[in-house]
């Protein structure tokens, strides 16, 4: 079974969870990943799908055992597993990631390929608590859209204190995306955020 077909097969099973009909291209998985490298630390990868910006960051020397993967869809998941043997694979809802990861846990960066556009605001800020709860002082979140603006609700962002930049547009994409650099505006404790 090609990528494609199960992608396409998935997102017609849901296609608020997948986001969209095929799988992103090789640009935007190297935009997300432009940052990640062998010093990044572990690095958490929400909705990895096929695996296209695991194989991204694995080329910019991340090293497989450092990544942790959180899917939900149950095919995807398996197919992360056969061919990442060595990372953490999770097969779970992203708004339960406070559960899966320690507290002692620090996360050198994330890159979402979760369709948040697509998502309640409340789950959105949940599973940003979380990550920033675990992400180290430096740390960032990447997350890609194919809207205009930011897909993470400007009040949110204000509540728990982040701030997001574009961090470049993939015109190659199809359809067309940018990723977003999310980080702290005022270096909060970490034990604040995760209330």
């Amino acid at each position: 079974m090609t990528k494609r077909f199960l992608f396409l097969r998935s997102f017609l099973k849901n296609p608020g969870v997948i986001g969209a009909v095929t799988p992103s291209g090789s640009s935007l998985a190297e935009l997300i990943t432009s940052d990640l490298g062998p010093a990044t630390g572990t690095v958490l990868e929400l909705g990895p799908g096929t695996g296209i910006f695991t194989e991204a960051a694995l080329k910019r020397g991340v090293p497989e055992k450092d990544l942790i993967l959180i899917e939900y869809v149950v095919d995807f998941a398996r197919i992360l597993q056969m061919r990442y043997p060595q990372a953490r694979v999770l097969c779970m809802d992203a708004e339960q990631l406070g559960t899966a990861l320690p507290p002692e846990k620090r996360l050198g960066a994330a890159v979402s390929g979760l369709p948040l556009l697509n998502m309640r605001g409340s789950k959105i800020e949940t599973m940003l608590r979380s990550i920033f709860a675990h992400l180290r002082e430096g740390g960032a979140l990447y997350q890609f859209t194919y809207g205009i603006t930011c897909p993470i609700p400007r009040h949110i962002l204000k509540r728990l204190d982040l701030k997001a930049s574009l961090h470049g547009r993939v015109l190659r994409n199809i359809p067309p995306a940018r990723v977003y650099k999310i980080t702290r505006s005022n270096h909060r404790p970490l034990r604040d955020l995760a209330r």
